[in-house]
């Protein structure tokens, strides 16, 4: 990781775009406000067509795009146990996946190379650093990864939790949001631009941990966790357990806990506004 690290995501981005190999999400946003949270609804533009890609959308269980990613997508490494490479169908600008360079399990638990991986972007840029656990926690492809999104309007982030947590929290101290109708744990982190990415990354593997313990969370006799999501943003990771992907058929990842979901057909979102973002969240975790 260099200083002119989003510079690369840009210009990959730009080459990929024009070679047809980087394929955004099309997407028309709704807001909607729900006990004074706002909520992000994005729903495919009618003017990507019906096959447009979304979250969610068909899994081939035979492909990995990660094992050798496309060199047209590739960044480059994050230290020596990961590589960053572009998201083919990106949710925003300078969307990137931080994927182990050799095959490890989703839902085997997040180390500290992981997180390593993870810090040296968010100490860089900021934004938004989040994992899908297993299928049931809206993950797509079964080798491990992490991924991230900048700050910016219309995307996820942890922000509209943050006047429901405890102001001056002392470090690695655990917290619940009063408004939040599932099981999840918020835990104070220190990942701050500019602070060393080593610092992040203990900070960021202990708070994990943290996490972990207060939800009672461990391994099954394979070694791979429960289905969950993970988010790191605004000096706080939160950790929420997984007990379903779909919710009316909307299939629910790691960003609608950061208050953005995606929608398909118009139905969805008629569905989801009628019984409430903190309803369908509720519904798909514990």
């Amino acid at each position: 990781m260099t200083t002119d690290f989003l510079r690369l995501v840009d210009e990959r981005a730009r080459s990929a775009l024009a070679s047809g190999d980087l394929k955004p999400i099309v997407t028309e946003q709704t807001e909607l406000v729900e006990d004074g949270l706002r909520f992000v609804v994005r729903s495919v533009s009618t003017l990507a067509g019906k096959n447009a890609a979304i979250p969610g959308g068909p899994r081939d269980p035979n492909f990995n795009p990660f094992l050798s990613p496309d060199p047209a997508l590739t960044l480059g490494p994050l230290g020596d146990r990961h590589t960053a490479i572009l998201n083919k169908f990106p949710v925003s600008g300078r969307h990137i996946v931080i994927a182990t360079k050799e095959f490890r399990e989703q839902l085997e638990p997040l180390d500290r190379s992981d997180f390593a991986a993870l810090a040296r972007v968010l100490v860089e840029a900021g934004g938004l650093g989040f994992y899908n656990g297993g299928t049931q926690g809206g993950a797509s492809q079964r080798h491990k990864h992490l991924q991230w999104i900048p700050e910016a309007p219309g995307n996820a982030g942890l922000v509209e939790w943050l006047p429901g947590l405890p102001h001056g929290a002392a470090p690695l101290s655990t917290a619940k949001h009063a408004q939040l109708r599932f099981e999840h744990c918020f835990v104070r982190v220190d990942c701050r631009i500019g602070m060393p990415f080593d610092s992040a990354a203990d900070s960021l593997h202990m708070g994990f941990e943290r996490a972990l313990a207060a939800l009672d969370l461990g391994v099954d006799a394979n070694g791979l966790l429960p289905a969950s999501n993970l988010l790191v943003a605004d000096g706080w990771l939160m950790l929420v357990p997984r007990s379903r992907e779909h919710f009316e058929a909307i299939s629910i990842n790691a960003l609608a806990f950061g208050g953005t979901f995606f929608v398909r057909e118009a139905e969805k979102l008629a569905a989801l506004r009628s019984v409430g973002p903190l309803a369908a969240l509720a519904a798909v975790g514990l």
